[in-house]
């Protein structure tokens, strides 16, 4: 009687509930907070129906935003918008990873950049390139010298990002889901076919970037630390791009009912959307442990590769 009762509020649950209720009521909670509402993209720098400013112009980018997916580029690219040299496109434009996209040439390209005028930067942000095999060669061909910005986070939690953000888009357009260790192993191996493995071999993709960039122009942010204080990282930021100091503490408030810190400018206040409180999946602690081991060798070729180490070992 129990089961029939579980299983008939599971199929209630199924009609009726929204995406987000299902979530919560599969998941643990465990927080994701790294990207920012996509209803924020409206408070990024955008091009006007009406006439363009006087003075202003649309520009090839001075600035990318590479990557990585679930890595927080989102977050980087609002913040970053704060800056008043900044002018960020409201979009992800999928140039330099979509070969449809690419045949459309540069001049197409460019028209989907913002109006900015000459003392702003141009920075736009995609996060499949970063694991394209193709973007790297594109980007330097446009500008061989144009400074990049790749955003990384601990790469086993940005698996489960990855899998949690694919879940819910699923659920939302009504699609079977299954749970993440169904995807994480594979005749009792860890599946590392899994797209979502497969973008968190940093040194992988780097190595990629490496042959047509030096390390000098590609800046790594640390996602990991911008989201518990984002200041220390957008100041590095700024002197990577040759800003003027102009991102401040008071722009950014920790919200305790959120759990993260919003941003403040122009007399406006936002935060997170709700959906970066989406619950990560428990994961079988055996499975979890399969993961981090085999990143653990491909994080280790990642350090020396860029010089440097992060949190996550």
């Amino acid at each position: 009687m129990a089961t029939f009762l579980v299983s008939l509020l599971l199929l209630v649950l199924q009609k009726y509930a929204t995406p987000s209720e299902l979530v919560k009521a599969s998941f643990g909670t465990t927080l994701d907070a790294i990207d920012l509402d996509p209803v924020l993209a409206a408070n990024v720098s955008e091009d006007a129906t009406s006439s363009p400013p006087p003075g202003t112009s649309k520009r090839s980018p001075h600035s990318i935003i590479i990557g990585v997916r679930k890595g927080g580029t989102r977050a980087l690219l609002e913040m970053l918008d704060i800056h008043p040299e900044v002018a960020a496109a409201a979009t992800e434009v999928h140039f330099f990873d979509w070969d449809e996209n690419y045949a459309k040439g540069l001049e197409w390209y460019r028209d989907l950049m913002p109006y900015s005028y000459p003392h702003q930067i141009t920075i736009e942000k995609t996060p499949g390139y970063f694991t394209s095999p193709l973007a790297p060669e594109r980007i330097c061909a446009m500008n061989s010298s144009i400074k990049l910005l790749l955003i990384l986070r601990d790469p086993a939690e940005r698996v489960i990002s990855d899998y949690t953000q694919v879940y819910f888009n699923r659920l939302e357009n009504h699609k079977p889901v299954q749970a993440i260790e169904n995807l994480l192993v594979r005749s009792g191996s860890l599946n590392i076919r899994y797209k979502a493995i497969q973008r968190s071999l940093y040194d992988v993709h780097m190595r990629n970037w490496l042959k047509h960039f030096p390390l000098e122009q590609i800046h790594i942010v640390d996602g990991d630390a911008l989201i518990h204080d984002p200041l220390p990282e957008l100041q590095k930021v700024e002197r990577f791009l040759n800003l003027a100091p102009r991102i401040v503490s008071s722009n950014f408030y920790f919200n305790q009912t959120k759990g993260f810190y919003c941003i403040r400018s122009d007399g406006r206040e936002r935060c997170l959307h709700e959906s970066k409180g989406r619950p990560h999946p428990s994961v079988n602690n055996t499975v979890l442990q399969q993961l981090r081991s085999y990143l653990q060798e491909h994080n280790q070729h990642f350090f020396r590769m860029v010089k440097r180490t992060f949190s996550w070992q």
